[in-house]
């Protein structure tokens, strides 16, 4: 909690064009599935117009537009006779699902009369009402993407981790950088302090906006919800429930203590991250700050975990993401427990790689319990640490198939 509250004082895919506006153009490395698909994602990570580039010809139903929202939740068949109205083969776009979650019984009841006659894309940026209505999720008829803020890839060198770590890889930001704190702080106060909370289901704006500043301060810490109770002067209860809508929303995403049975006592409370380090200062207020010492470390995690999450997606490499410390203080960043092997990763924002830094590393290779190990850093340089392979930050990006290989 000191470290936060200081600071606030690859497997080769097709590769589509999409831009944010006419005059940037970036490589989306997402290919869409041949069959139906849910494509989960935050808001503003270009969704829509990825959509728009890789299914040109689809029937689209945004439900962002009032008039199509209102008509399909008080008629939801009437989505079903203007699909069945279509020509064979067409893909079907419904953009933010979640709103009318009748819709997927609809879909449901297309897909097992007509067959592969008609393919959906299902978009959304929340599977909360989703769950709470105990919507039709179409189990074993359509499969699951996930949609990410841009990768260092897909913005082909052009950007410095400085400016990474400051901004972050919202394509609105990073198309638009003359106004790019004036973009996040209006995601920060339009979508998360007010769409959120009425996700969050209270009246207490005020009590939920403390609340995302601190969740924000304390990104890629463990929490302990009794601490942000406290800071953000509101219950336990509501706490833990405003978590569950960051995570719902997939504004955060928790990091599970990675548990492999050695004969040590474990910690095993889990680490809670935004999406992108731009979102997250934003939350925090400190946007239009420079980056401060004490936060950097936290906001490269924050990266580093959004580049591994979505080299996961992209080349469909499977297992899951951890960290690891020891009751005896041993601890790793990262953790992929792979279906065959699992990689160990260490992230340090320093410019000089230390032989203590892949202590831990080293260690559980030793033991056998991870068959290889990587340090990310801050230096320009490639080096052999006992084993632990150090790699530059933006060179350890553009390598990550070596690191998590894909099928």
């Amino acid at each position: 909690m000191a470290r936060a509250l200081a600071a606030s004082t690859a497997t080769r895919l097709p590769v589509v064009r999409m831009s944010c506006k006419m005059t940037t153009m970036y490589a989306r490395t997402l290919a869409p599935p041949k069959t139906s698909f849910f494509l989960f994602g935050p808001r503003a990570t270009g969704k829509s117009t990825w959509l728009r580039k890789v299914l040109p010809d689809a029937h689209w139903c945004d439900l962002l537009a009032t008039d199509v929202y209102l008509r399909f939740l008080h008629e939801p068949a009437a989505f079903r006779r203007e699909v069945e109205g279509l020509p064979n083969d067409t893909w079907v776009v419904v953009d933010e699902v979640q709103k009318v979650p009748a819709l997927l019984d609809e879909v449901h009841g297309i897909i097992a009369r007509h067959g592969r006659r008609y393919r959906f894309a299902l978009s959304g940026s929340s599977a909360r009402r989703l769950r709470r209505l105990d919507a039709n999720m179409l189990a074993g008829r359509v499969v699951n993407r996930a949609f990410f803020p841009l990768t260092l890839a897909e913005l082909d060198g052009d950007a410095t981790i400085d400016d990474v770590l400051r901004t972050g890889l919202l394509p609105g930001v990073r198309s638009e950088p003359e106004i790019a704190f004036e973009t996040l702080e209006a995601y920060a106060a339009n979508y998360l302090q007010q769409e959120i909370q009425q996700e969050a289901l209270t009246k207490d704006l005020a009590g939920f906006s403390r609340f995302l500043r601190v969740a924000a301060l304390l990104n890629a810490q463990i929490v302990n919800v009794s601490n942000v109770a406290n800071e953000a002067q509101v219950a336990r209860s509501t706490v833990t429930r405003y978590f569950g809508v960051l995570a719902d929303t997939l504004i955060g995403v928790w990091l599970p203590a990675w548990q492999p049975r050695l004969k040590v006592r474990e910690v095993a409370h889990p680490k809670f991250y935004f999406f992108d380090p731009g979102v997250a200062r934003a939350a925090a207020g400190r946007v239009r700050a420079a980056v401060h010492e004490s936060e950097k470390g936290a906001l490269l995690e924050t990266w580093v975990l959004h580049e591994l999450r979505a080299h996961l997606q992209l080349a469909q490499c499977g297992g899951e993401m951890a960290w690891y410390r020891t009751g005896a203080g041993v601890e790793v960043d990262f953790i992929w427990n792979g279906p065959d092997h699992r990689v160990g990763i260490e992230v340090k924002a320093s410019t000089r790689w230390r032989p203590e830094y892949g202590a831990a590393l080293r260690e559980l290779l030793g033991q056998k319990v991870i068959r290889s190990a990587v340090g990310v850093y801050l230096g320009d340089r490639t080096l052999d640490d006992g084993g632990v392979r150090v790699l530059p930050a933006k060179r350890w990006a553009a390598t990550l198939g070596d690191t998590l290989p894909g099928r």
